[in-house]
């Protein structure tokens, strides 16, 4: 049921995205940002974590892979103040970021929860060595509504 009620809040945010003026750009932007905090804390964590963030929740998650993860966001957020000057401020795409990264960290955590709580190592067969096609896709379920309810305040776009 929860899953169910996750994909709609998802789905809700992917279609008030969409009728944003640049929607499919601003979609594409809220999936960067959370690829970006999935993919800095894997190769920092894997590379330099040695502080686990949620050890009985999440025993591979690091601090270390946290911050990685934070880091490019950063270097997002000063990548699109150089290339649009004229279209975003820092704070503004701050003010949507860094909550956006945040929250699919939370929504990675929250799957690595329920799957130990229901003894599941993988939640399917799909991808194999990845922990299923939720691990894929749980932090795009929990950040996306984040960016919808967060986009009209940042006047960044």
């Amino acid at each position: 049921m929860l899953g169910i009620i996750l994909l709609g809040f998802m789905w809700v945010a992917i279609v008030t995205i969409i009728n944003h003026p640049s929607g499919q750009w601003l979609l594409l932007l809220g999936i960067v940002i959370i690829a970006l905090a999935d993919v800095g804390g894997f190769f920092v964590g894997k590379y330099f974590g040695k502080h686990k963030l949620a050890p009985t929740i999440s025993p591979g998650k690091t601090w270390e892979g946290f911050f990685g993860g934070l880091f490019l966001q950063a270097v997002l957020v000063g990548s699109l103040a150089w290339l649009l000057p004229d279209k975003v401020s820092v704070l503004g795409l701050s003010l949507l970021v860094f909550p956006v990264g945040l929250y699919s960290v939370l929504g990675d955590l929250f799957e690595s929860m329920i799957k130990r709580h229901s003894g599941v190592k993988d939640s399917g067969n799909l991808l194999p060595g990845h922990g299923g096609v939720l691990d894929r896709i749980d932090g795009i379920m929990a950040a996306l509504p984040m960016f919808g309810l967060i986009l009209p305040f940042t006047n960044t776009f």
